[in-house]
């Protein structure tokens, strides 16, 4: 697991503009295979059973790069009730390609 703080310095990044440019980042909790046939049977308030249990870490895409692992939680403070947030557990080493 790596600190998130580990190797960056304030220089470093405001001396690169791409820095500040937005990137989105997909969260996933969870897979689903169903069939054909039952997909188009789904309706409103039908479930579909996923291949994670509720305490098992979402995993962090940008594009289709994994980049990281963590845990849902539910935002601290009374203006964010109910916003869920990412608490990182561990950092994909990007430099190695997996």
């Amino acid at each position: 697991m790596d600190d998130l703080s580990a190797d960056r310095s304030p220089a470093a990044e405001t001396s690169n503009p791409f820095t500040s440019v937005p990137i989105e980042v997909s969260v996933c909790v969870g897979k689903a295979r169903p069939l054909i046939r039952d997909l188009v049977a789904l309706g409103e308030n039908a479930v579909l059973p996923l291949d994670r249990s509720v305490d098992d870490p979402v995993e962090l895409y940008v594009g289709d790069r994994l980049i990281a692992r963590g845990m849902l939680e539910e935002k601290d403070g009374d203006d964010a009730s109910g916003q869920l947030v990412v608490r990182l557990t561990e950092i994909v080493d990007l430099q190695s390609g997996h």
